[in-house]
């Protein structure tokens, strides 16, 4: 199949493109996950799944050094003769497959085959909707947060929201450019819990965000989500609250807010903080309820940064920054968490100031409008390139290249440099990093969000406990090699190669060429920097990294926010393509 041919993701029937899409991340993962090698693009992968006696022909259409490969349909193979595979069989036989040869039980696969599908049909109402609006987000900061149609592109399920219907989905989807009001509840203040590191109450914070709603008297408001207010009436910690008469619930009120990439995180405009609000759905693997444990620990990050280290950083690398969960708020002073947690999160992005765009988002691929035609730009990052083709007068592998030195420069030298000083490591994955581009295209300025992914390499902890005592009593401290571990994970493969990838894939650049590009940056910044040579010698060195396998955790069935942070997801070895490249 010649990649000028029609992609399946431009399919005029947002179903046929919902499930395109579907098997595309599902295969794309499956073959990562499980060593499957991929030929050349114009071929066909041959996959046999014994435990279903099925074997599935793929084409393929783009191979991929990093793993970003884009496949046509699939098609059942039998002897002399080929029928068109649809996403329910694709999903079930290579899960089967899994299932068996993990020796699960049978209930998780037929788990991860309802995600998968669900998922699908979730993706085909995103495209629909998108087909059928006229203009485009509120901001650029929302546009790029609401790109995401089509989801991770290594996750088997990345669109899968189960528990909600369609119709509140319509309002909490960010690919639905959802926005709601606020569901609001008053509790009496011995019930209120929270912190925060520049010492305001919680009192005080809700107070300026529920702006119009008036709390009764002696009360202190507590936002919700709206799905979250009506599920948490259900619990028993919540109803003892409700029947005492500690907590009220107000009903929604106040100004609308948007939902960003994280569907549980929102964003208004105007608004000086961002809100990470308690969402029990389970979207992708997870239950996206906050834990306290992580919000304690994202206040105690931002009192460590103000300690020195955000200094530095700023002295140093002033076009970079790590937006705080710098407080948090919920009812229920005691026993387990309540439903009601809300981190507060920094919002630089409001009154014209310089818009970040979600990583995630400047790299999801579009599709067509609806007519089976391609989209003039097949990503956001397709429309920056050729911004910055035009504006310095470069062929498109040139400007690639250009693009990604600027955005090793803005995003990942200050994270490494910042792990190498003073031993804190970040998770800094698509969703969680974001760029500002110049009217070049280039980007201009990077941002690290999400309290969640904060890591303390042991052999460090005694001179940031120097800064900020009580810091080992949140869950920070780990092994260096561990800490390494996890940032050649989200930086390396899943930042760094998955930029390379997104090219490649978009068809924008070799990938071959970018990845020396990023290899003779990483050898400069281990020459200069002695602190990273661990992080560094296992990027540029190591024949294999390590790499958060999506697709075998959910079919394990796994939540990734409970447990150790050791054993929440499963981890593979990836081949290091950067110790194939040219030096």
């Amino acid at each position: 199949m010649k990649r000028t041919e029609a992609d399946p993701l431009d399919h005029a029937d947002p179903g046929r493109a919902g499930a395109a899409a579907a098997m595309e991340t599902l295969l794309r993962a499956y073959v990562r996950e499980t060593a499957t090698p991929v030929p050349d693009a114009g071929e066909e992968l041959v996959l046999t799944f014994p435990a279903s006696g099925v074997t599935i022909g793929v084409p393929v259409r783009h191979r991929s050094a990093t793993g970003w490969h884009r496949f046509g349909e699939p098609s059942v193979l039998t002897p002399g003769a080929a029928r068109a595979a649809d996403a329910a069989l694709v999903a079930a036989a290579a899960i089967r497959e899994t299932v068996v040869a993990r020796r699960l039980p049978a209930h998780l696969g037929d788990d991860a085959v309802a995600r998968v599908l669900d998922s699908a049909r979730r993706t085909a109402a995103h495209l629909a909707g998108r087909r059928a609006e006229a203009g485009a987000g509120v901001t650029p900061f929302l546009d790029a947060e609401q790109a995401l149609l089509l989801g991770h592109p290594f996750h088997p399920a990345p669109k899968s929201r189960e528990e909600a219907s369609a119709a509140e989905l319509d309002d909490y989807s960010p690919e639905l450019r959802g926005r709601f009001r606020l569901h609001w509840f008053a509790a009496a203040p011995s019930v209120v819990a929270g912190e925060s590191a520049d010492g305001r109450t919680p009192a005080e914070l809700c107070r300026r965000l529920a702006a119009g709603v008036e709390p009764p008297p002696g009360t202190v408001l507590l936002p919700a989500h709206p799905w979250q207010a009506r599920e948490v009436l259900r619990r028993p910690e919540v109803a003892a609250l409700v029947e005492a008469g500690l907590l009220r619930p107000l009903g929604p009120s106040g100004p609308e807010w948007y939902a960003t990439s994280s569907v549980r995180t929102v964003h208004r405009p105007d608004a000086d903080v961002m809100l990470k609000l308690s969402l029990g759905l389970r979207i992708t693997n997870s239950r996206r309820n906050n834990l306290r444990g992580e919000m304690r620990l994202g206040v105690r990050a931002a009192r460590l940064l103000a300690a020195g280290p955000g200094g530095w950083l700023r002295a140093e690398h002033p076009d970079f920054a790590i937006l705080r969960d710098f407080a948090w708020v919920s009812a229920g002073v005691d026993g387990p968490e309540t439903g009601l947690e809300t981190a507060i999160r920094d919002n630089p992005f409001r009154g014209g100031a310089r818009e970040g765009l979600c990583v995630a988002g400047l790299l999801a691929e579009r599709t067509g409008p609806g007519d089976g035609t391609p989209p003039r730009h097949r990503a956001l990052l397709a429309a920056a390139l050729e911004r910055a083709v035009r504006a310095h007068g470069l062929p498109a592998g040139e400007a690639a290249a250009l693009w990604l030195t600027r955005y090793l420069d803005v995003l990942a030298v200050p994270l490494i440099r910042l792990h190498a000083r003073y031993g804190i490591a970040l998770e800094p994955h698509h969703q969680n990093t974001l760029v500002a581009l110049g009217d070049d295209g280039l980007p201009c300025a990077g941002w690290y969000r999400d309290s969640q992914g904060y890591y303390v390499a042991a052999s460090r902890a005694a001179e940031l406990e120097s800064l900020l005592p009580g810091l080992g009593e949140v869950d920070v401290v780990f092994d260096d090699a561990f800490v390494d571990e996890r940032v050649a994970y989200y930086l390396g493969v899943n930042n760094l190669l998955g930029l390379v990838g997104a090219f490649g894939a978009l068809g924008l650049a070799d990938e071959s060429a970018l990845l020396r590009v990023l290899r003779a940056a990483l050898e400069r910044l281990r020459a200069a920097e002695p602190g990273a040579k661990g992080l560094l010698d296992l990027l540029l060195d190591a024949p294999a990294l390590p790499c958060k396998a999506n697709y075998l955790t959910c079919v394990d069935g796994r939540d990734e926010l409970v447990g150790d942070v050791r054993t929440q997801s499963v981890y593979i070895d990836l081949p290091n393509p950067l110790t194939e490249v040219e030096r």
